[in-house]
């Protein structure tokens, strides 16, 4: 992997829904590039105190609720309005998970329950431009993917779908010059799904043919490969930003 080039006084704002589903092999990057990374934590932030254009870069996070539940979780529509005003400057923006959900409910695409859940780990099916993109380092013939949704979305408008599966058709897309969305989960590093597999016990339990041990092992399998991959895929894309 090519040595980081160092950028000092960049800015990284992290929207975090909670505190398992963190930036995983991104923080190593950022760190690398001597970053300054700070975290918002969405249920309980000031969101009026919260300016969303001044970061260089903000990172959305991932998280076990959807963008359609506003009503049960009120500070989703603070997050989209501030997602809104950045998306409208098309300032880098890197959305993961539920993180890429609220971007392209931003943007004014319609997010919903997928018609089944995908827990575990499965190849991607990239696009034409997927292969033309940062994301070719996450195709098939060089790494599985790890997904943790039940939601899917609409393409938002002017969008271009880089990868999916055929579980979940919309996993990657890009927005604009600066914005990438994940529905699956690149960024994770293997020792740490340990506490996705307590935080998301009762959604294990409840879900048809996902049992901890059988994730466990394909985490043993696949998991050091995708951190590979995955830092050459966000190293190529954040060095494309020109921060």
């Amino acid at each position: 992997m090519p040595r980081a080039r160092k950028q000092d006084g960049v800015n990284v704002a992290v929207i975090r829904h909670v505190a398992f589903e963190d930036l995983g092999t991104l923080a190593e990057l950022f760190a690398a590039r001597g970053w300054n990374v700070s975290y918002i934590e969405a249920p309980v932030t000031d969101w009026k105190r919260f300016d969303p254009l001044a970061p260089d870069l903000l990172v959305v996070l991932g998280g076990p609720i959807g963008v359609y539940e506003d009503d049960l979780y009120p500070f989703l529509k603070h997050e989209i309005a501030a997602l809104q005003k950045r998306l409208k400057a098309d300032k880098p923006t890197l959305g993961i998970c539920l993180g890429a959900q609220l971007i392209a409910g931003a943007l004014g695409a319609r997010v919903y329950p997928n018609r089944e859940k995908e827990i575990g780990w499965s190849p991607l099916i990239l696009s034409k431009a997927g292969y033309a993109s940062p994301v070719r380092h996450l195709a098939p013939e060089n790494t599985f993917m790890f997904h943790w949704h039940g939601d899917t979305f609409d393409l938002p408008k002017d969008a271009t779908l880089l990868a999916g599966t055929g579980v979940c058709f919309h996993q990657i897309f890009s927005w604009g010059k600066n914005t990438l969305g994940f529905q699956c989960h690149p960024e994770v590093i293997g020792q740490d799904l340990e506490k996705w597999y307590v935080g998301h016990a009762v959604e294990i339990a409840t879900t048809q043919g996902a049992h901890v041990k059988a994730l466990r092992s394909d985490t043993k399998r696949y998991a050091a490969n995708l951190e590979t991959q995955a830092k050459l895929c966000f190293t190529e894309w954040l060095e494309n930003l020109r921060l």
